[in-house]
């Protein structure tokens, strides 16, 4: 059985599926897939498909591709995410990538959109981002469906951000994403979180808050010095 076996609907699922995965071509999640449930992949056979099946498929071949992007590649393959729904393709990073960088979640329900209330938002963008460039790293989609404290659930699956734009967040929430030491940027328009992320460059470019710069690990005199130089520029 070959690759032209497959459907177009399916052939199209594949290839959103691919692009939220790092380094992932259309072809190498075929082979995946066709180690987990044969070809073609049918849409009743993708139904049954689970994250456990990709990460041990051909020899452990995804173990190492983070469990929340799995399922939303997953989502794509069981057809449950359209196309404008898919997320933009993940990129590779490696910690130490971006020397004087930030991490940053957006709260999204659709595609690369900032759009999600933090409660309820299907998953988190996770953006690295300097001065200089930005990368989108990772998808990390929430599974509190049993957790007691949903909000705290969700404050801790982003912990490692510094920053935190979102469409809507209530105060209880936005006092414990701010506990595990978070800044949270509500901004109800929404719209793309690309547009968010490249005025965000311009702040760390420019002249970023006190509060950021010390976020980037400028030293208090660092700070003061800059903040002498553009008074007498």
């Amino acid at each position: 059985m070959t690759e032209a076996a497959i459907t177009d609907d399916i052939a199209l699922r594949i290839a959103l599926a691919a692009r939220a995965l790092p380094d992932m071509g259309a072809g190498r999640l075929i082979r995946v897939i066709e180690d987990a449930i044969g070809l073609p992949p049918t849409a009743a056979k993708l139904e049954r498909l689970k994250v456990k099946d990709l990460k041990t498929a051909l020899g452990g071949e995804l173990e190492d591709i983070d469990t929340g992007a799995l399922k939303d590649a997953l989502c794509i393959l069981k057809g449950e995410v359209d196309a404008d729904s898919a997320p933009p393709p993940v990129e590779a990073y490696a910690e130490g990538d971006m020397p004087g960088s930030i991490r940053v979640a957006c709260a999204s329900s659709k595609g690369d959109l900032l759009d999600g209330h933090f409660g309820s938002a299907r998953r988190f963008l996770v953006y690295q981002v300097s001065s200089e460039e930005d990368r989108f790293i990772e998808i990390r989609v929430p599974d509190d469906a049993s957790a007691d404290d949903k909000n705290g659930y969700r404050a801790e699956l982003i912990r490692d951000c510094q920053v935190l734009y979102v469409a809507s967040i209530g105060g209880p929430a936005a006092a414990k994403v701010v506990k595990t030491g978070i800044h949270p940027i509500k901004d109800p328009k929404g719209g793309p979180a690309r547009e968010r992320i490249v005025a965000l460059r311009e702040v760390l470019a420019t002249k970023p808050p006190p509060w950021l710069a010390k976020v980037m690990g400028q030293s208090a005199e660092d700070r003061v010095r800059f903040e002498r130089q553009e008074d007498e520029a």
